[in-house]
């Protein structure tokens, strides 16, 4: 009745209740079929629960440990005390006049400044980046390659390296049907991929990494994938992510060899996603750029491979996630969709100027001689020490679980083992319409307070199940979370049994 006479009221005073535009009948088809399971439903109890917990409400823990995402200072690492110094004097140039700062500090700062319009890290830059940046990431390019040129008008400053994997796949992506551009991507994968090509409407060409032999590539598979889905769309790019996310492998150079040979022969654009390419723990094993193999290959290949390889200042040892930094480097693209590329990226004006800031940082840090070298060397080291450390660690402990097979972290902040779920428990998964690795993650999470993404998410061999958790949390932290994991999966196993 009070809904009828409000009616009624509305229409007498004339107004009509009208229907939305946006709805999600009628919104962008292709946003909904998104997903990113890294901050997935998951992570949303995971807030819930941290909020009960601060308004007094008991648990049978006392605080939620995050280790679903690669957020490493959230998780504790201390940033590097030079970039800061670094950042602080170009956000504040009054304090180029404090003497606490060293001298080093303060010439990078005032380079960096000069070279902003306005000398203000306010103003906006160059929509591919700040030159003098851009020169110094391709002179860092040509050291780290072993003096393979770098031209700086190949360089694109990014916001962070999402943002140049989301600018190269609007490039790539094209046609209708059975001509519609397919890009083929790891299983498993990092899900900034299968959401980007979902939100594209490209088509996903899964190929398999192999368990068994530490999550390695294989040509076979490779081949398998693209020729299935030449019957369906049109592949025309190639995803690599080395070293491995969610899994951890460093790739031989012999692989990324036969990988760039594949994409010659099958005409693939490559992109080569290398924001870890500090980040290797494993004895034996060495991080080799797409780039410089490319260029010890020869001319047959080096001048006719299009490849796109992107970094990022918030991996490896900086974790600086929040500055969204990064850039991308091109090679034997067309100058004609080099414009176009240029065009695209000026729609959004430019990269955050203090992440191009900090990713000049990164390129050109301390060297041998100067005030803050000595210190920069230090915490550098140790943080990756430490990150050595604990993926040897977490290894180590997940191993001793009967049920769970953790493969060794050679590389990046992740784990991502194999787990047996009871039949049982798979059966009441699929009851609740939950994905088994879903229903033992969420139980987790609700009986333990450790948050960790499952495997579905990034998708596995049909019949497996698998969760990531980072290596990020301090050692302390690391081996109570190791040990909580240990006693659930113990205890979900007999409860299941």
């Amino acid at each position: 009745l009070a809904a009828s006479s409000g009616q009624q009221k509305m229409s007498e005073n004339g107004v009509v209740p009208r229907a939305k535009v946006l709805t999600i009948d009628t919104m962008n088809p292709t946003v909904k079929n998104v997903e990113y399971a890294v901050r997935g439903p998951i992570v949303a109890r995971a807030v819930e629960l941290e909020r009960e917990l601060s308004e007094g409400m008991k648990k049978p823990f006392a605080e939620v440990i995050k280790a679903n995402i690669g957020d490493a200072h959230a998780m504790g690492q201390q940033p590097i005390t030079f970039f800061r110094q670094v950042l602080a004097l170009c956000s504040y140039p009054e304090l180029l006049n404090d003497s606490t700062f060293p001298e080093d500090a303060k010439s990078r700062a005032y380079r960096i400044l000069q070279s902003c319009g306005g000398n203000s890290m306010g103003s906006y830059s160059a929509s591919q980046g700040i030159d003098s940046v851009r020169q110094d990431v391709a002179h860092y390019i040509e050291r780290r390659d072993g003096g393979v040129p770098c031209d700086p008008d190949n360089i694109y400053l990014t916001t962070g390296a999402s943002d140049g994997i989301m600018t190269m796949l609007k490039l790539l992506v094209c046609g209708e049907g059975a001509t519609r551009t397919g890009v083929m991507i790891s299983i498993p994968q990092y899900p900034l991929y299968s959401a980007a090509l979902a939100e594209l409407g490209a088509v996903q060409i899964n190929y398999y990494l192999n368990e068994e032999k530490c999550w390695s590539l294989d040509i076979s598979e490779l081949q398998r994938a693209l020729d299935e889905a030449r019957h369906y769309c049109s592949p025309r790019a190639l995803c690599i992510i080395n070293p491995g996310n969610p899994t951890g492998q460093v790739q031989s150079r012999q692989c990324i060899e036969d990988v760039i040979r594949f994409a010659a022969k099958e005409r693939l654009f490559l992109m080569a996603d290398e924001v870890y390419q500090d980040n290797v723990y494993a004895e034996g094993c060495q991080f080799h750029s797409f780039k410089k193999v490319l260029f010890e290959m020869g001319p047959e290949y080096s001048n006719t491979v299009e490849l796109a390889s992107f970094h990022s200042t918030s991996k490896c040892y900086m974790g600086e996630c929040g500055f969204r930094g990064g850039y991308m480097e091109v090679m034997n693209m067309d100058d004609e969709v080099k414009a176009q590329l240029t065009k695209l990226l000026s729609v959004r004006l430019c990269p955050p100027v203090p992440g191009q800031a900090l990713m000049d940082l990164v390129v050109n840090p301390p060297q041998p001689g100067e005030p803050s070298y000595d210190n920069f060397i230090k915490e550098r080291t140790a943080t990756l020490s430490a990150l050595a450390e604990k993926a040897k660690l977490t290894e180590q402990v997940l191993n001793t679980v009967q049920g769970i097979s953790c493969n060794p972290v050679q590389g990046a902040m992740y784990s991502f083992p194999h787990i047996t779920i009871p039949e049982k428990a798979i059966k009441e998964a699929m009851e609740q319409g939950q994905q088994p690795d879903m229903f033992y993650c969420m139980k987790m999470l609700e009986e333990t307070g450790i948050c960790l993404v499952p495997g579905s998410g990034f998708g596995q061999k049909e019949g497996t199940y698998h969760f990531r958790m980072t290596i990020l949390p301090p050692i302390d932290k690391l081996q109570i979370l190791l040990i909580k994991v240990k006693e659930f999966h113990q205890k979900f196993t007999q409860q299941y049994s």
